[in-house]
């Protein structure tokens, strides 16, 4: 364990308040106070979600790599849903066909991050002279089944499930997202 990765955890966190302030916001929080004070909760948050792991660590040594490797995935999933959220919003998309395309840039960004995240940090699976991109084609191949997956479902939830009590479009869209992200 070493300070600059506790460094890194409150970066990532911040990066995920960052993130999650569109998904926010097309939930329904307007409160400036509170889409300002994401990035520092997610900071804080994702940055004492690692030094439990440290902690843990010191009996069962998986535990850190665990405390980061949740700290990326969850800077993941806030960047699929904060791009979701932002193209849905500046296009009105929340349903249909076209959902799926709205999907996929969130999805995409998501994907890189993990890999250059989980490569760099988490693993630090790098050997000397290696490009850092000389994985990528297998990572993004087994990737290209989780987007089709996942913009599947989005589609099937928003377009095809019947809407029970009256949800807001936008949120039935996190429903969905929600739902093909497990």
């Amino acid at each position: 364990m070493k300070k600059a990765d506790y460094a890194i955890a409150f970066l990532i966190g911040f990066f995920t308040g960052i993130a999650a302030v569109p998904t926010a916001f097309a939930l329904g929080s307007r409160d400036p106070f509170v889409l300002l004070a994401l990035p520092w909760i997610g900071g804080v948050v994702i940055l004492a979600g690692v030094w439990l792991g440290g902690v843990l660590a010191w009996r069962m040594p998986f535990f850190w790599q665990l405390g980061k490797f949740g700290a990326v995935g969850i800077l993941n999933t806030a960047i699929d849903f904060g791009v979701l959220n932002l193209l849905s919003m500046a296009s009105g998309v929340t349903a249909g066909l076209v959902v799926g395309g709205v999907n996929l840039p969130g999805f995409a960004a998501a994907v890189v991050n993990s890999y250059l995240w989980n490569k760099l940090w988490v693993f630090q699976d790098r050997s000397a002279g290696e490009p850092l991109f000389s994985d990528f084609p297998k990572f993004f191949g087994v990737t290209l089944i989780g987007v089709a997956l996942n913009s599947g479902l989005v589609i099937l939830l928003t377009t095809y499930v019947p809407v029970f009590g009256g949800i807001a479009p936008s949120a039935r869209l996190n429903i969905a997202k929600a739902v093909a992200t497990i």
